[in-house]
């Protein structure tokens, strides 16, 4: 068998996806108790804030995302519950949850859902990179305050990256869900489905998370089969993206159909159908009567557009 690594090309497919320009240098090593206070004394600190799955944004003059530490405090910032995300060529980046309600922010100030700014382009990759690791953990300390193991509180330590028991002393870290994302292709065409939540005309990729004790070229096999009822043969990956909705990791596959003849039951998609190249290629150019695909930095659509474009 062929070594491809170093036939692989030096920017990999995961550089182009939305939430993957994070260039936070998460200082993993030095995180100690002393981390957190020292980054809020930095006059160089930024902190992002975020409310219900909001963040708010300047709006005007220009887009600004990250505050500094009394301009945070003046938008309801819960300073107590900040998470150090690491440091950038500027200094450290923070995020912490505010009790601001929308509807009383000032002048030039809203709150924006987190898709809603991914989707928008209301920030710079690298922003959107620390808003969507920030948001991951603050989904994760929401989920987190209580103690699995005897159900006593937890509280929060190393600038965010750990939370402790106060009953039995259990550590608890961050975790990420693993979600198997996938094109299932058949010599000249590709499997779409579409899921009863999307927006009008808009079909993607299947997929599903990844369950304990499965590879996941067997998990792409199984949803795929549970999903439009198409058997799959060779798996290959192809790019990976940072979802933080609430804190998952989407691993796009291409898979080998089998066989043709789809079978699906409603209850996951309301419509699943092959599609031509050509026709895969007018639905990325935007120009197919009825069909529409993901925006351009999901992963799902660097999938299509990844198979669509190739010879």
């Amino acid at each position: 068998m062929a070594f491809r690594l170093f036939d692989a090309p030096a920017d990999e497919a995961s550089r182009f996806v939305g939430f993957a320009g994070n260039r936070i240098d998460r200082q993993s090593e030095n995180r100690s108790e002393e981390s957190l206070p020292k980054a809020l004394d930095d006059p160089r600190a930024r902190i992002m804030l975020s409310r219900g799955g909001r963040a708010i944004l300047r709006v005007n003059p220009h887009a600004e995302i990250g505050f500094s530490r009394s301009a945070a405090a003046k938008l309801g910032a819960r300073l107590d519950q900040t998470v150090l995300l690491g440091m950038d060529e500027c200094g450290p980046i923070l995020i912490a949850p505010t009790d601001m309600e929308p509807e009383a922010l000032p002048d030039g100030f809203k709150a924006i859902d987190h898709r809603s700014i991914y989707v928008q382009d209301l920030v710079d990759e690298a922003w959107l990179g620390a808003l969507g690791q920030g948001a991951a953990l603050l989904a994760w300390h929401a989920a987190n305050r209580f103690c699995g193991r005897c159900g006593q509180p937890t509280e929060m330590r190393i600038g965010g990256y750990k939370r402790v028991c106060m009953g039995c002393g259990a550590e608890i870290f961050p975790r990420t869900d693993p979600v198997a994302i996938m094109l299932a292709v058949r010599q000249d065409r590709c499997l779409l489905g579409r899921s009863p939540h999307f927006a009008p005309g808009m079909y993607s990729t299947l997929a599903g998370f990844i369950e304990p004790g499965e590879t996941i070229e067997n998990a792409v096999r199984r949803e795929i089969m549970e999903e439009a009822g198409i058997r799959i043969g060779r798996v290959v990956y192809h790019a990976s993206q940072p979802w933080p909705f609430p804190h998952s990791l989407m691993i796009g596959c291409f898979g080998e159909a089998l066989d043709e003849d789809i079978i699906f039951d409603g209850k996951e998609l309301e419509d699943c159908r092959w599609f031509t190249r050509a026709e895969t290629r007018a639905i990325i150019a935007g120009t197919h009567p009825t069909v529409g695909v993901p925006p351009k930095g999901a992963i799902a659509a660097h999938l299509i557009r990844a198979w669509a474009e190739s010879d």
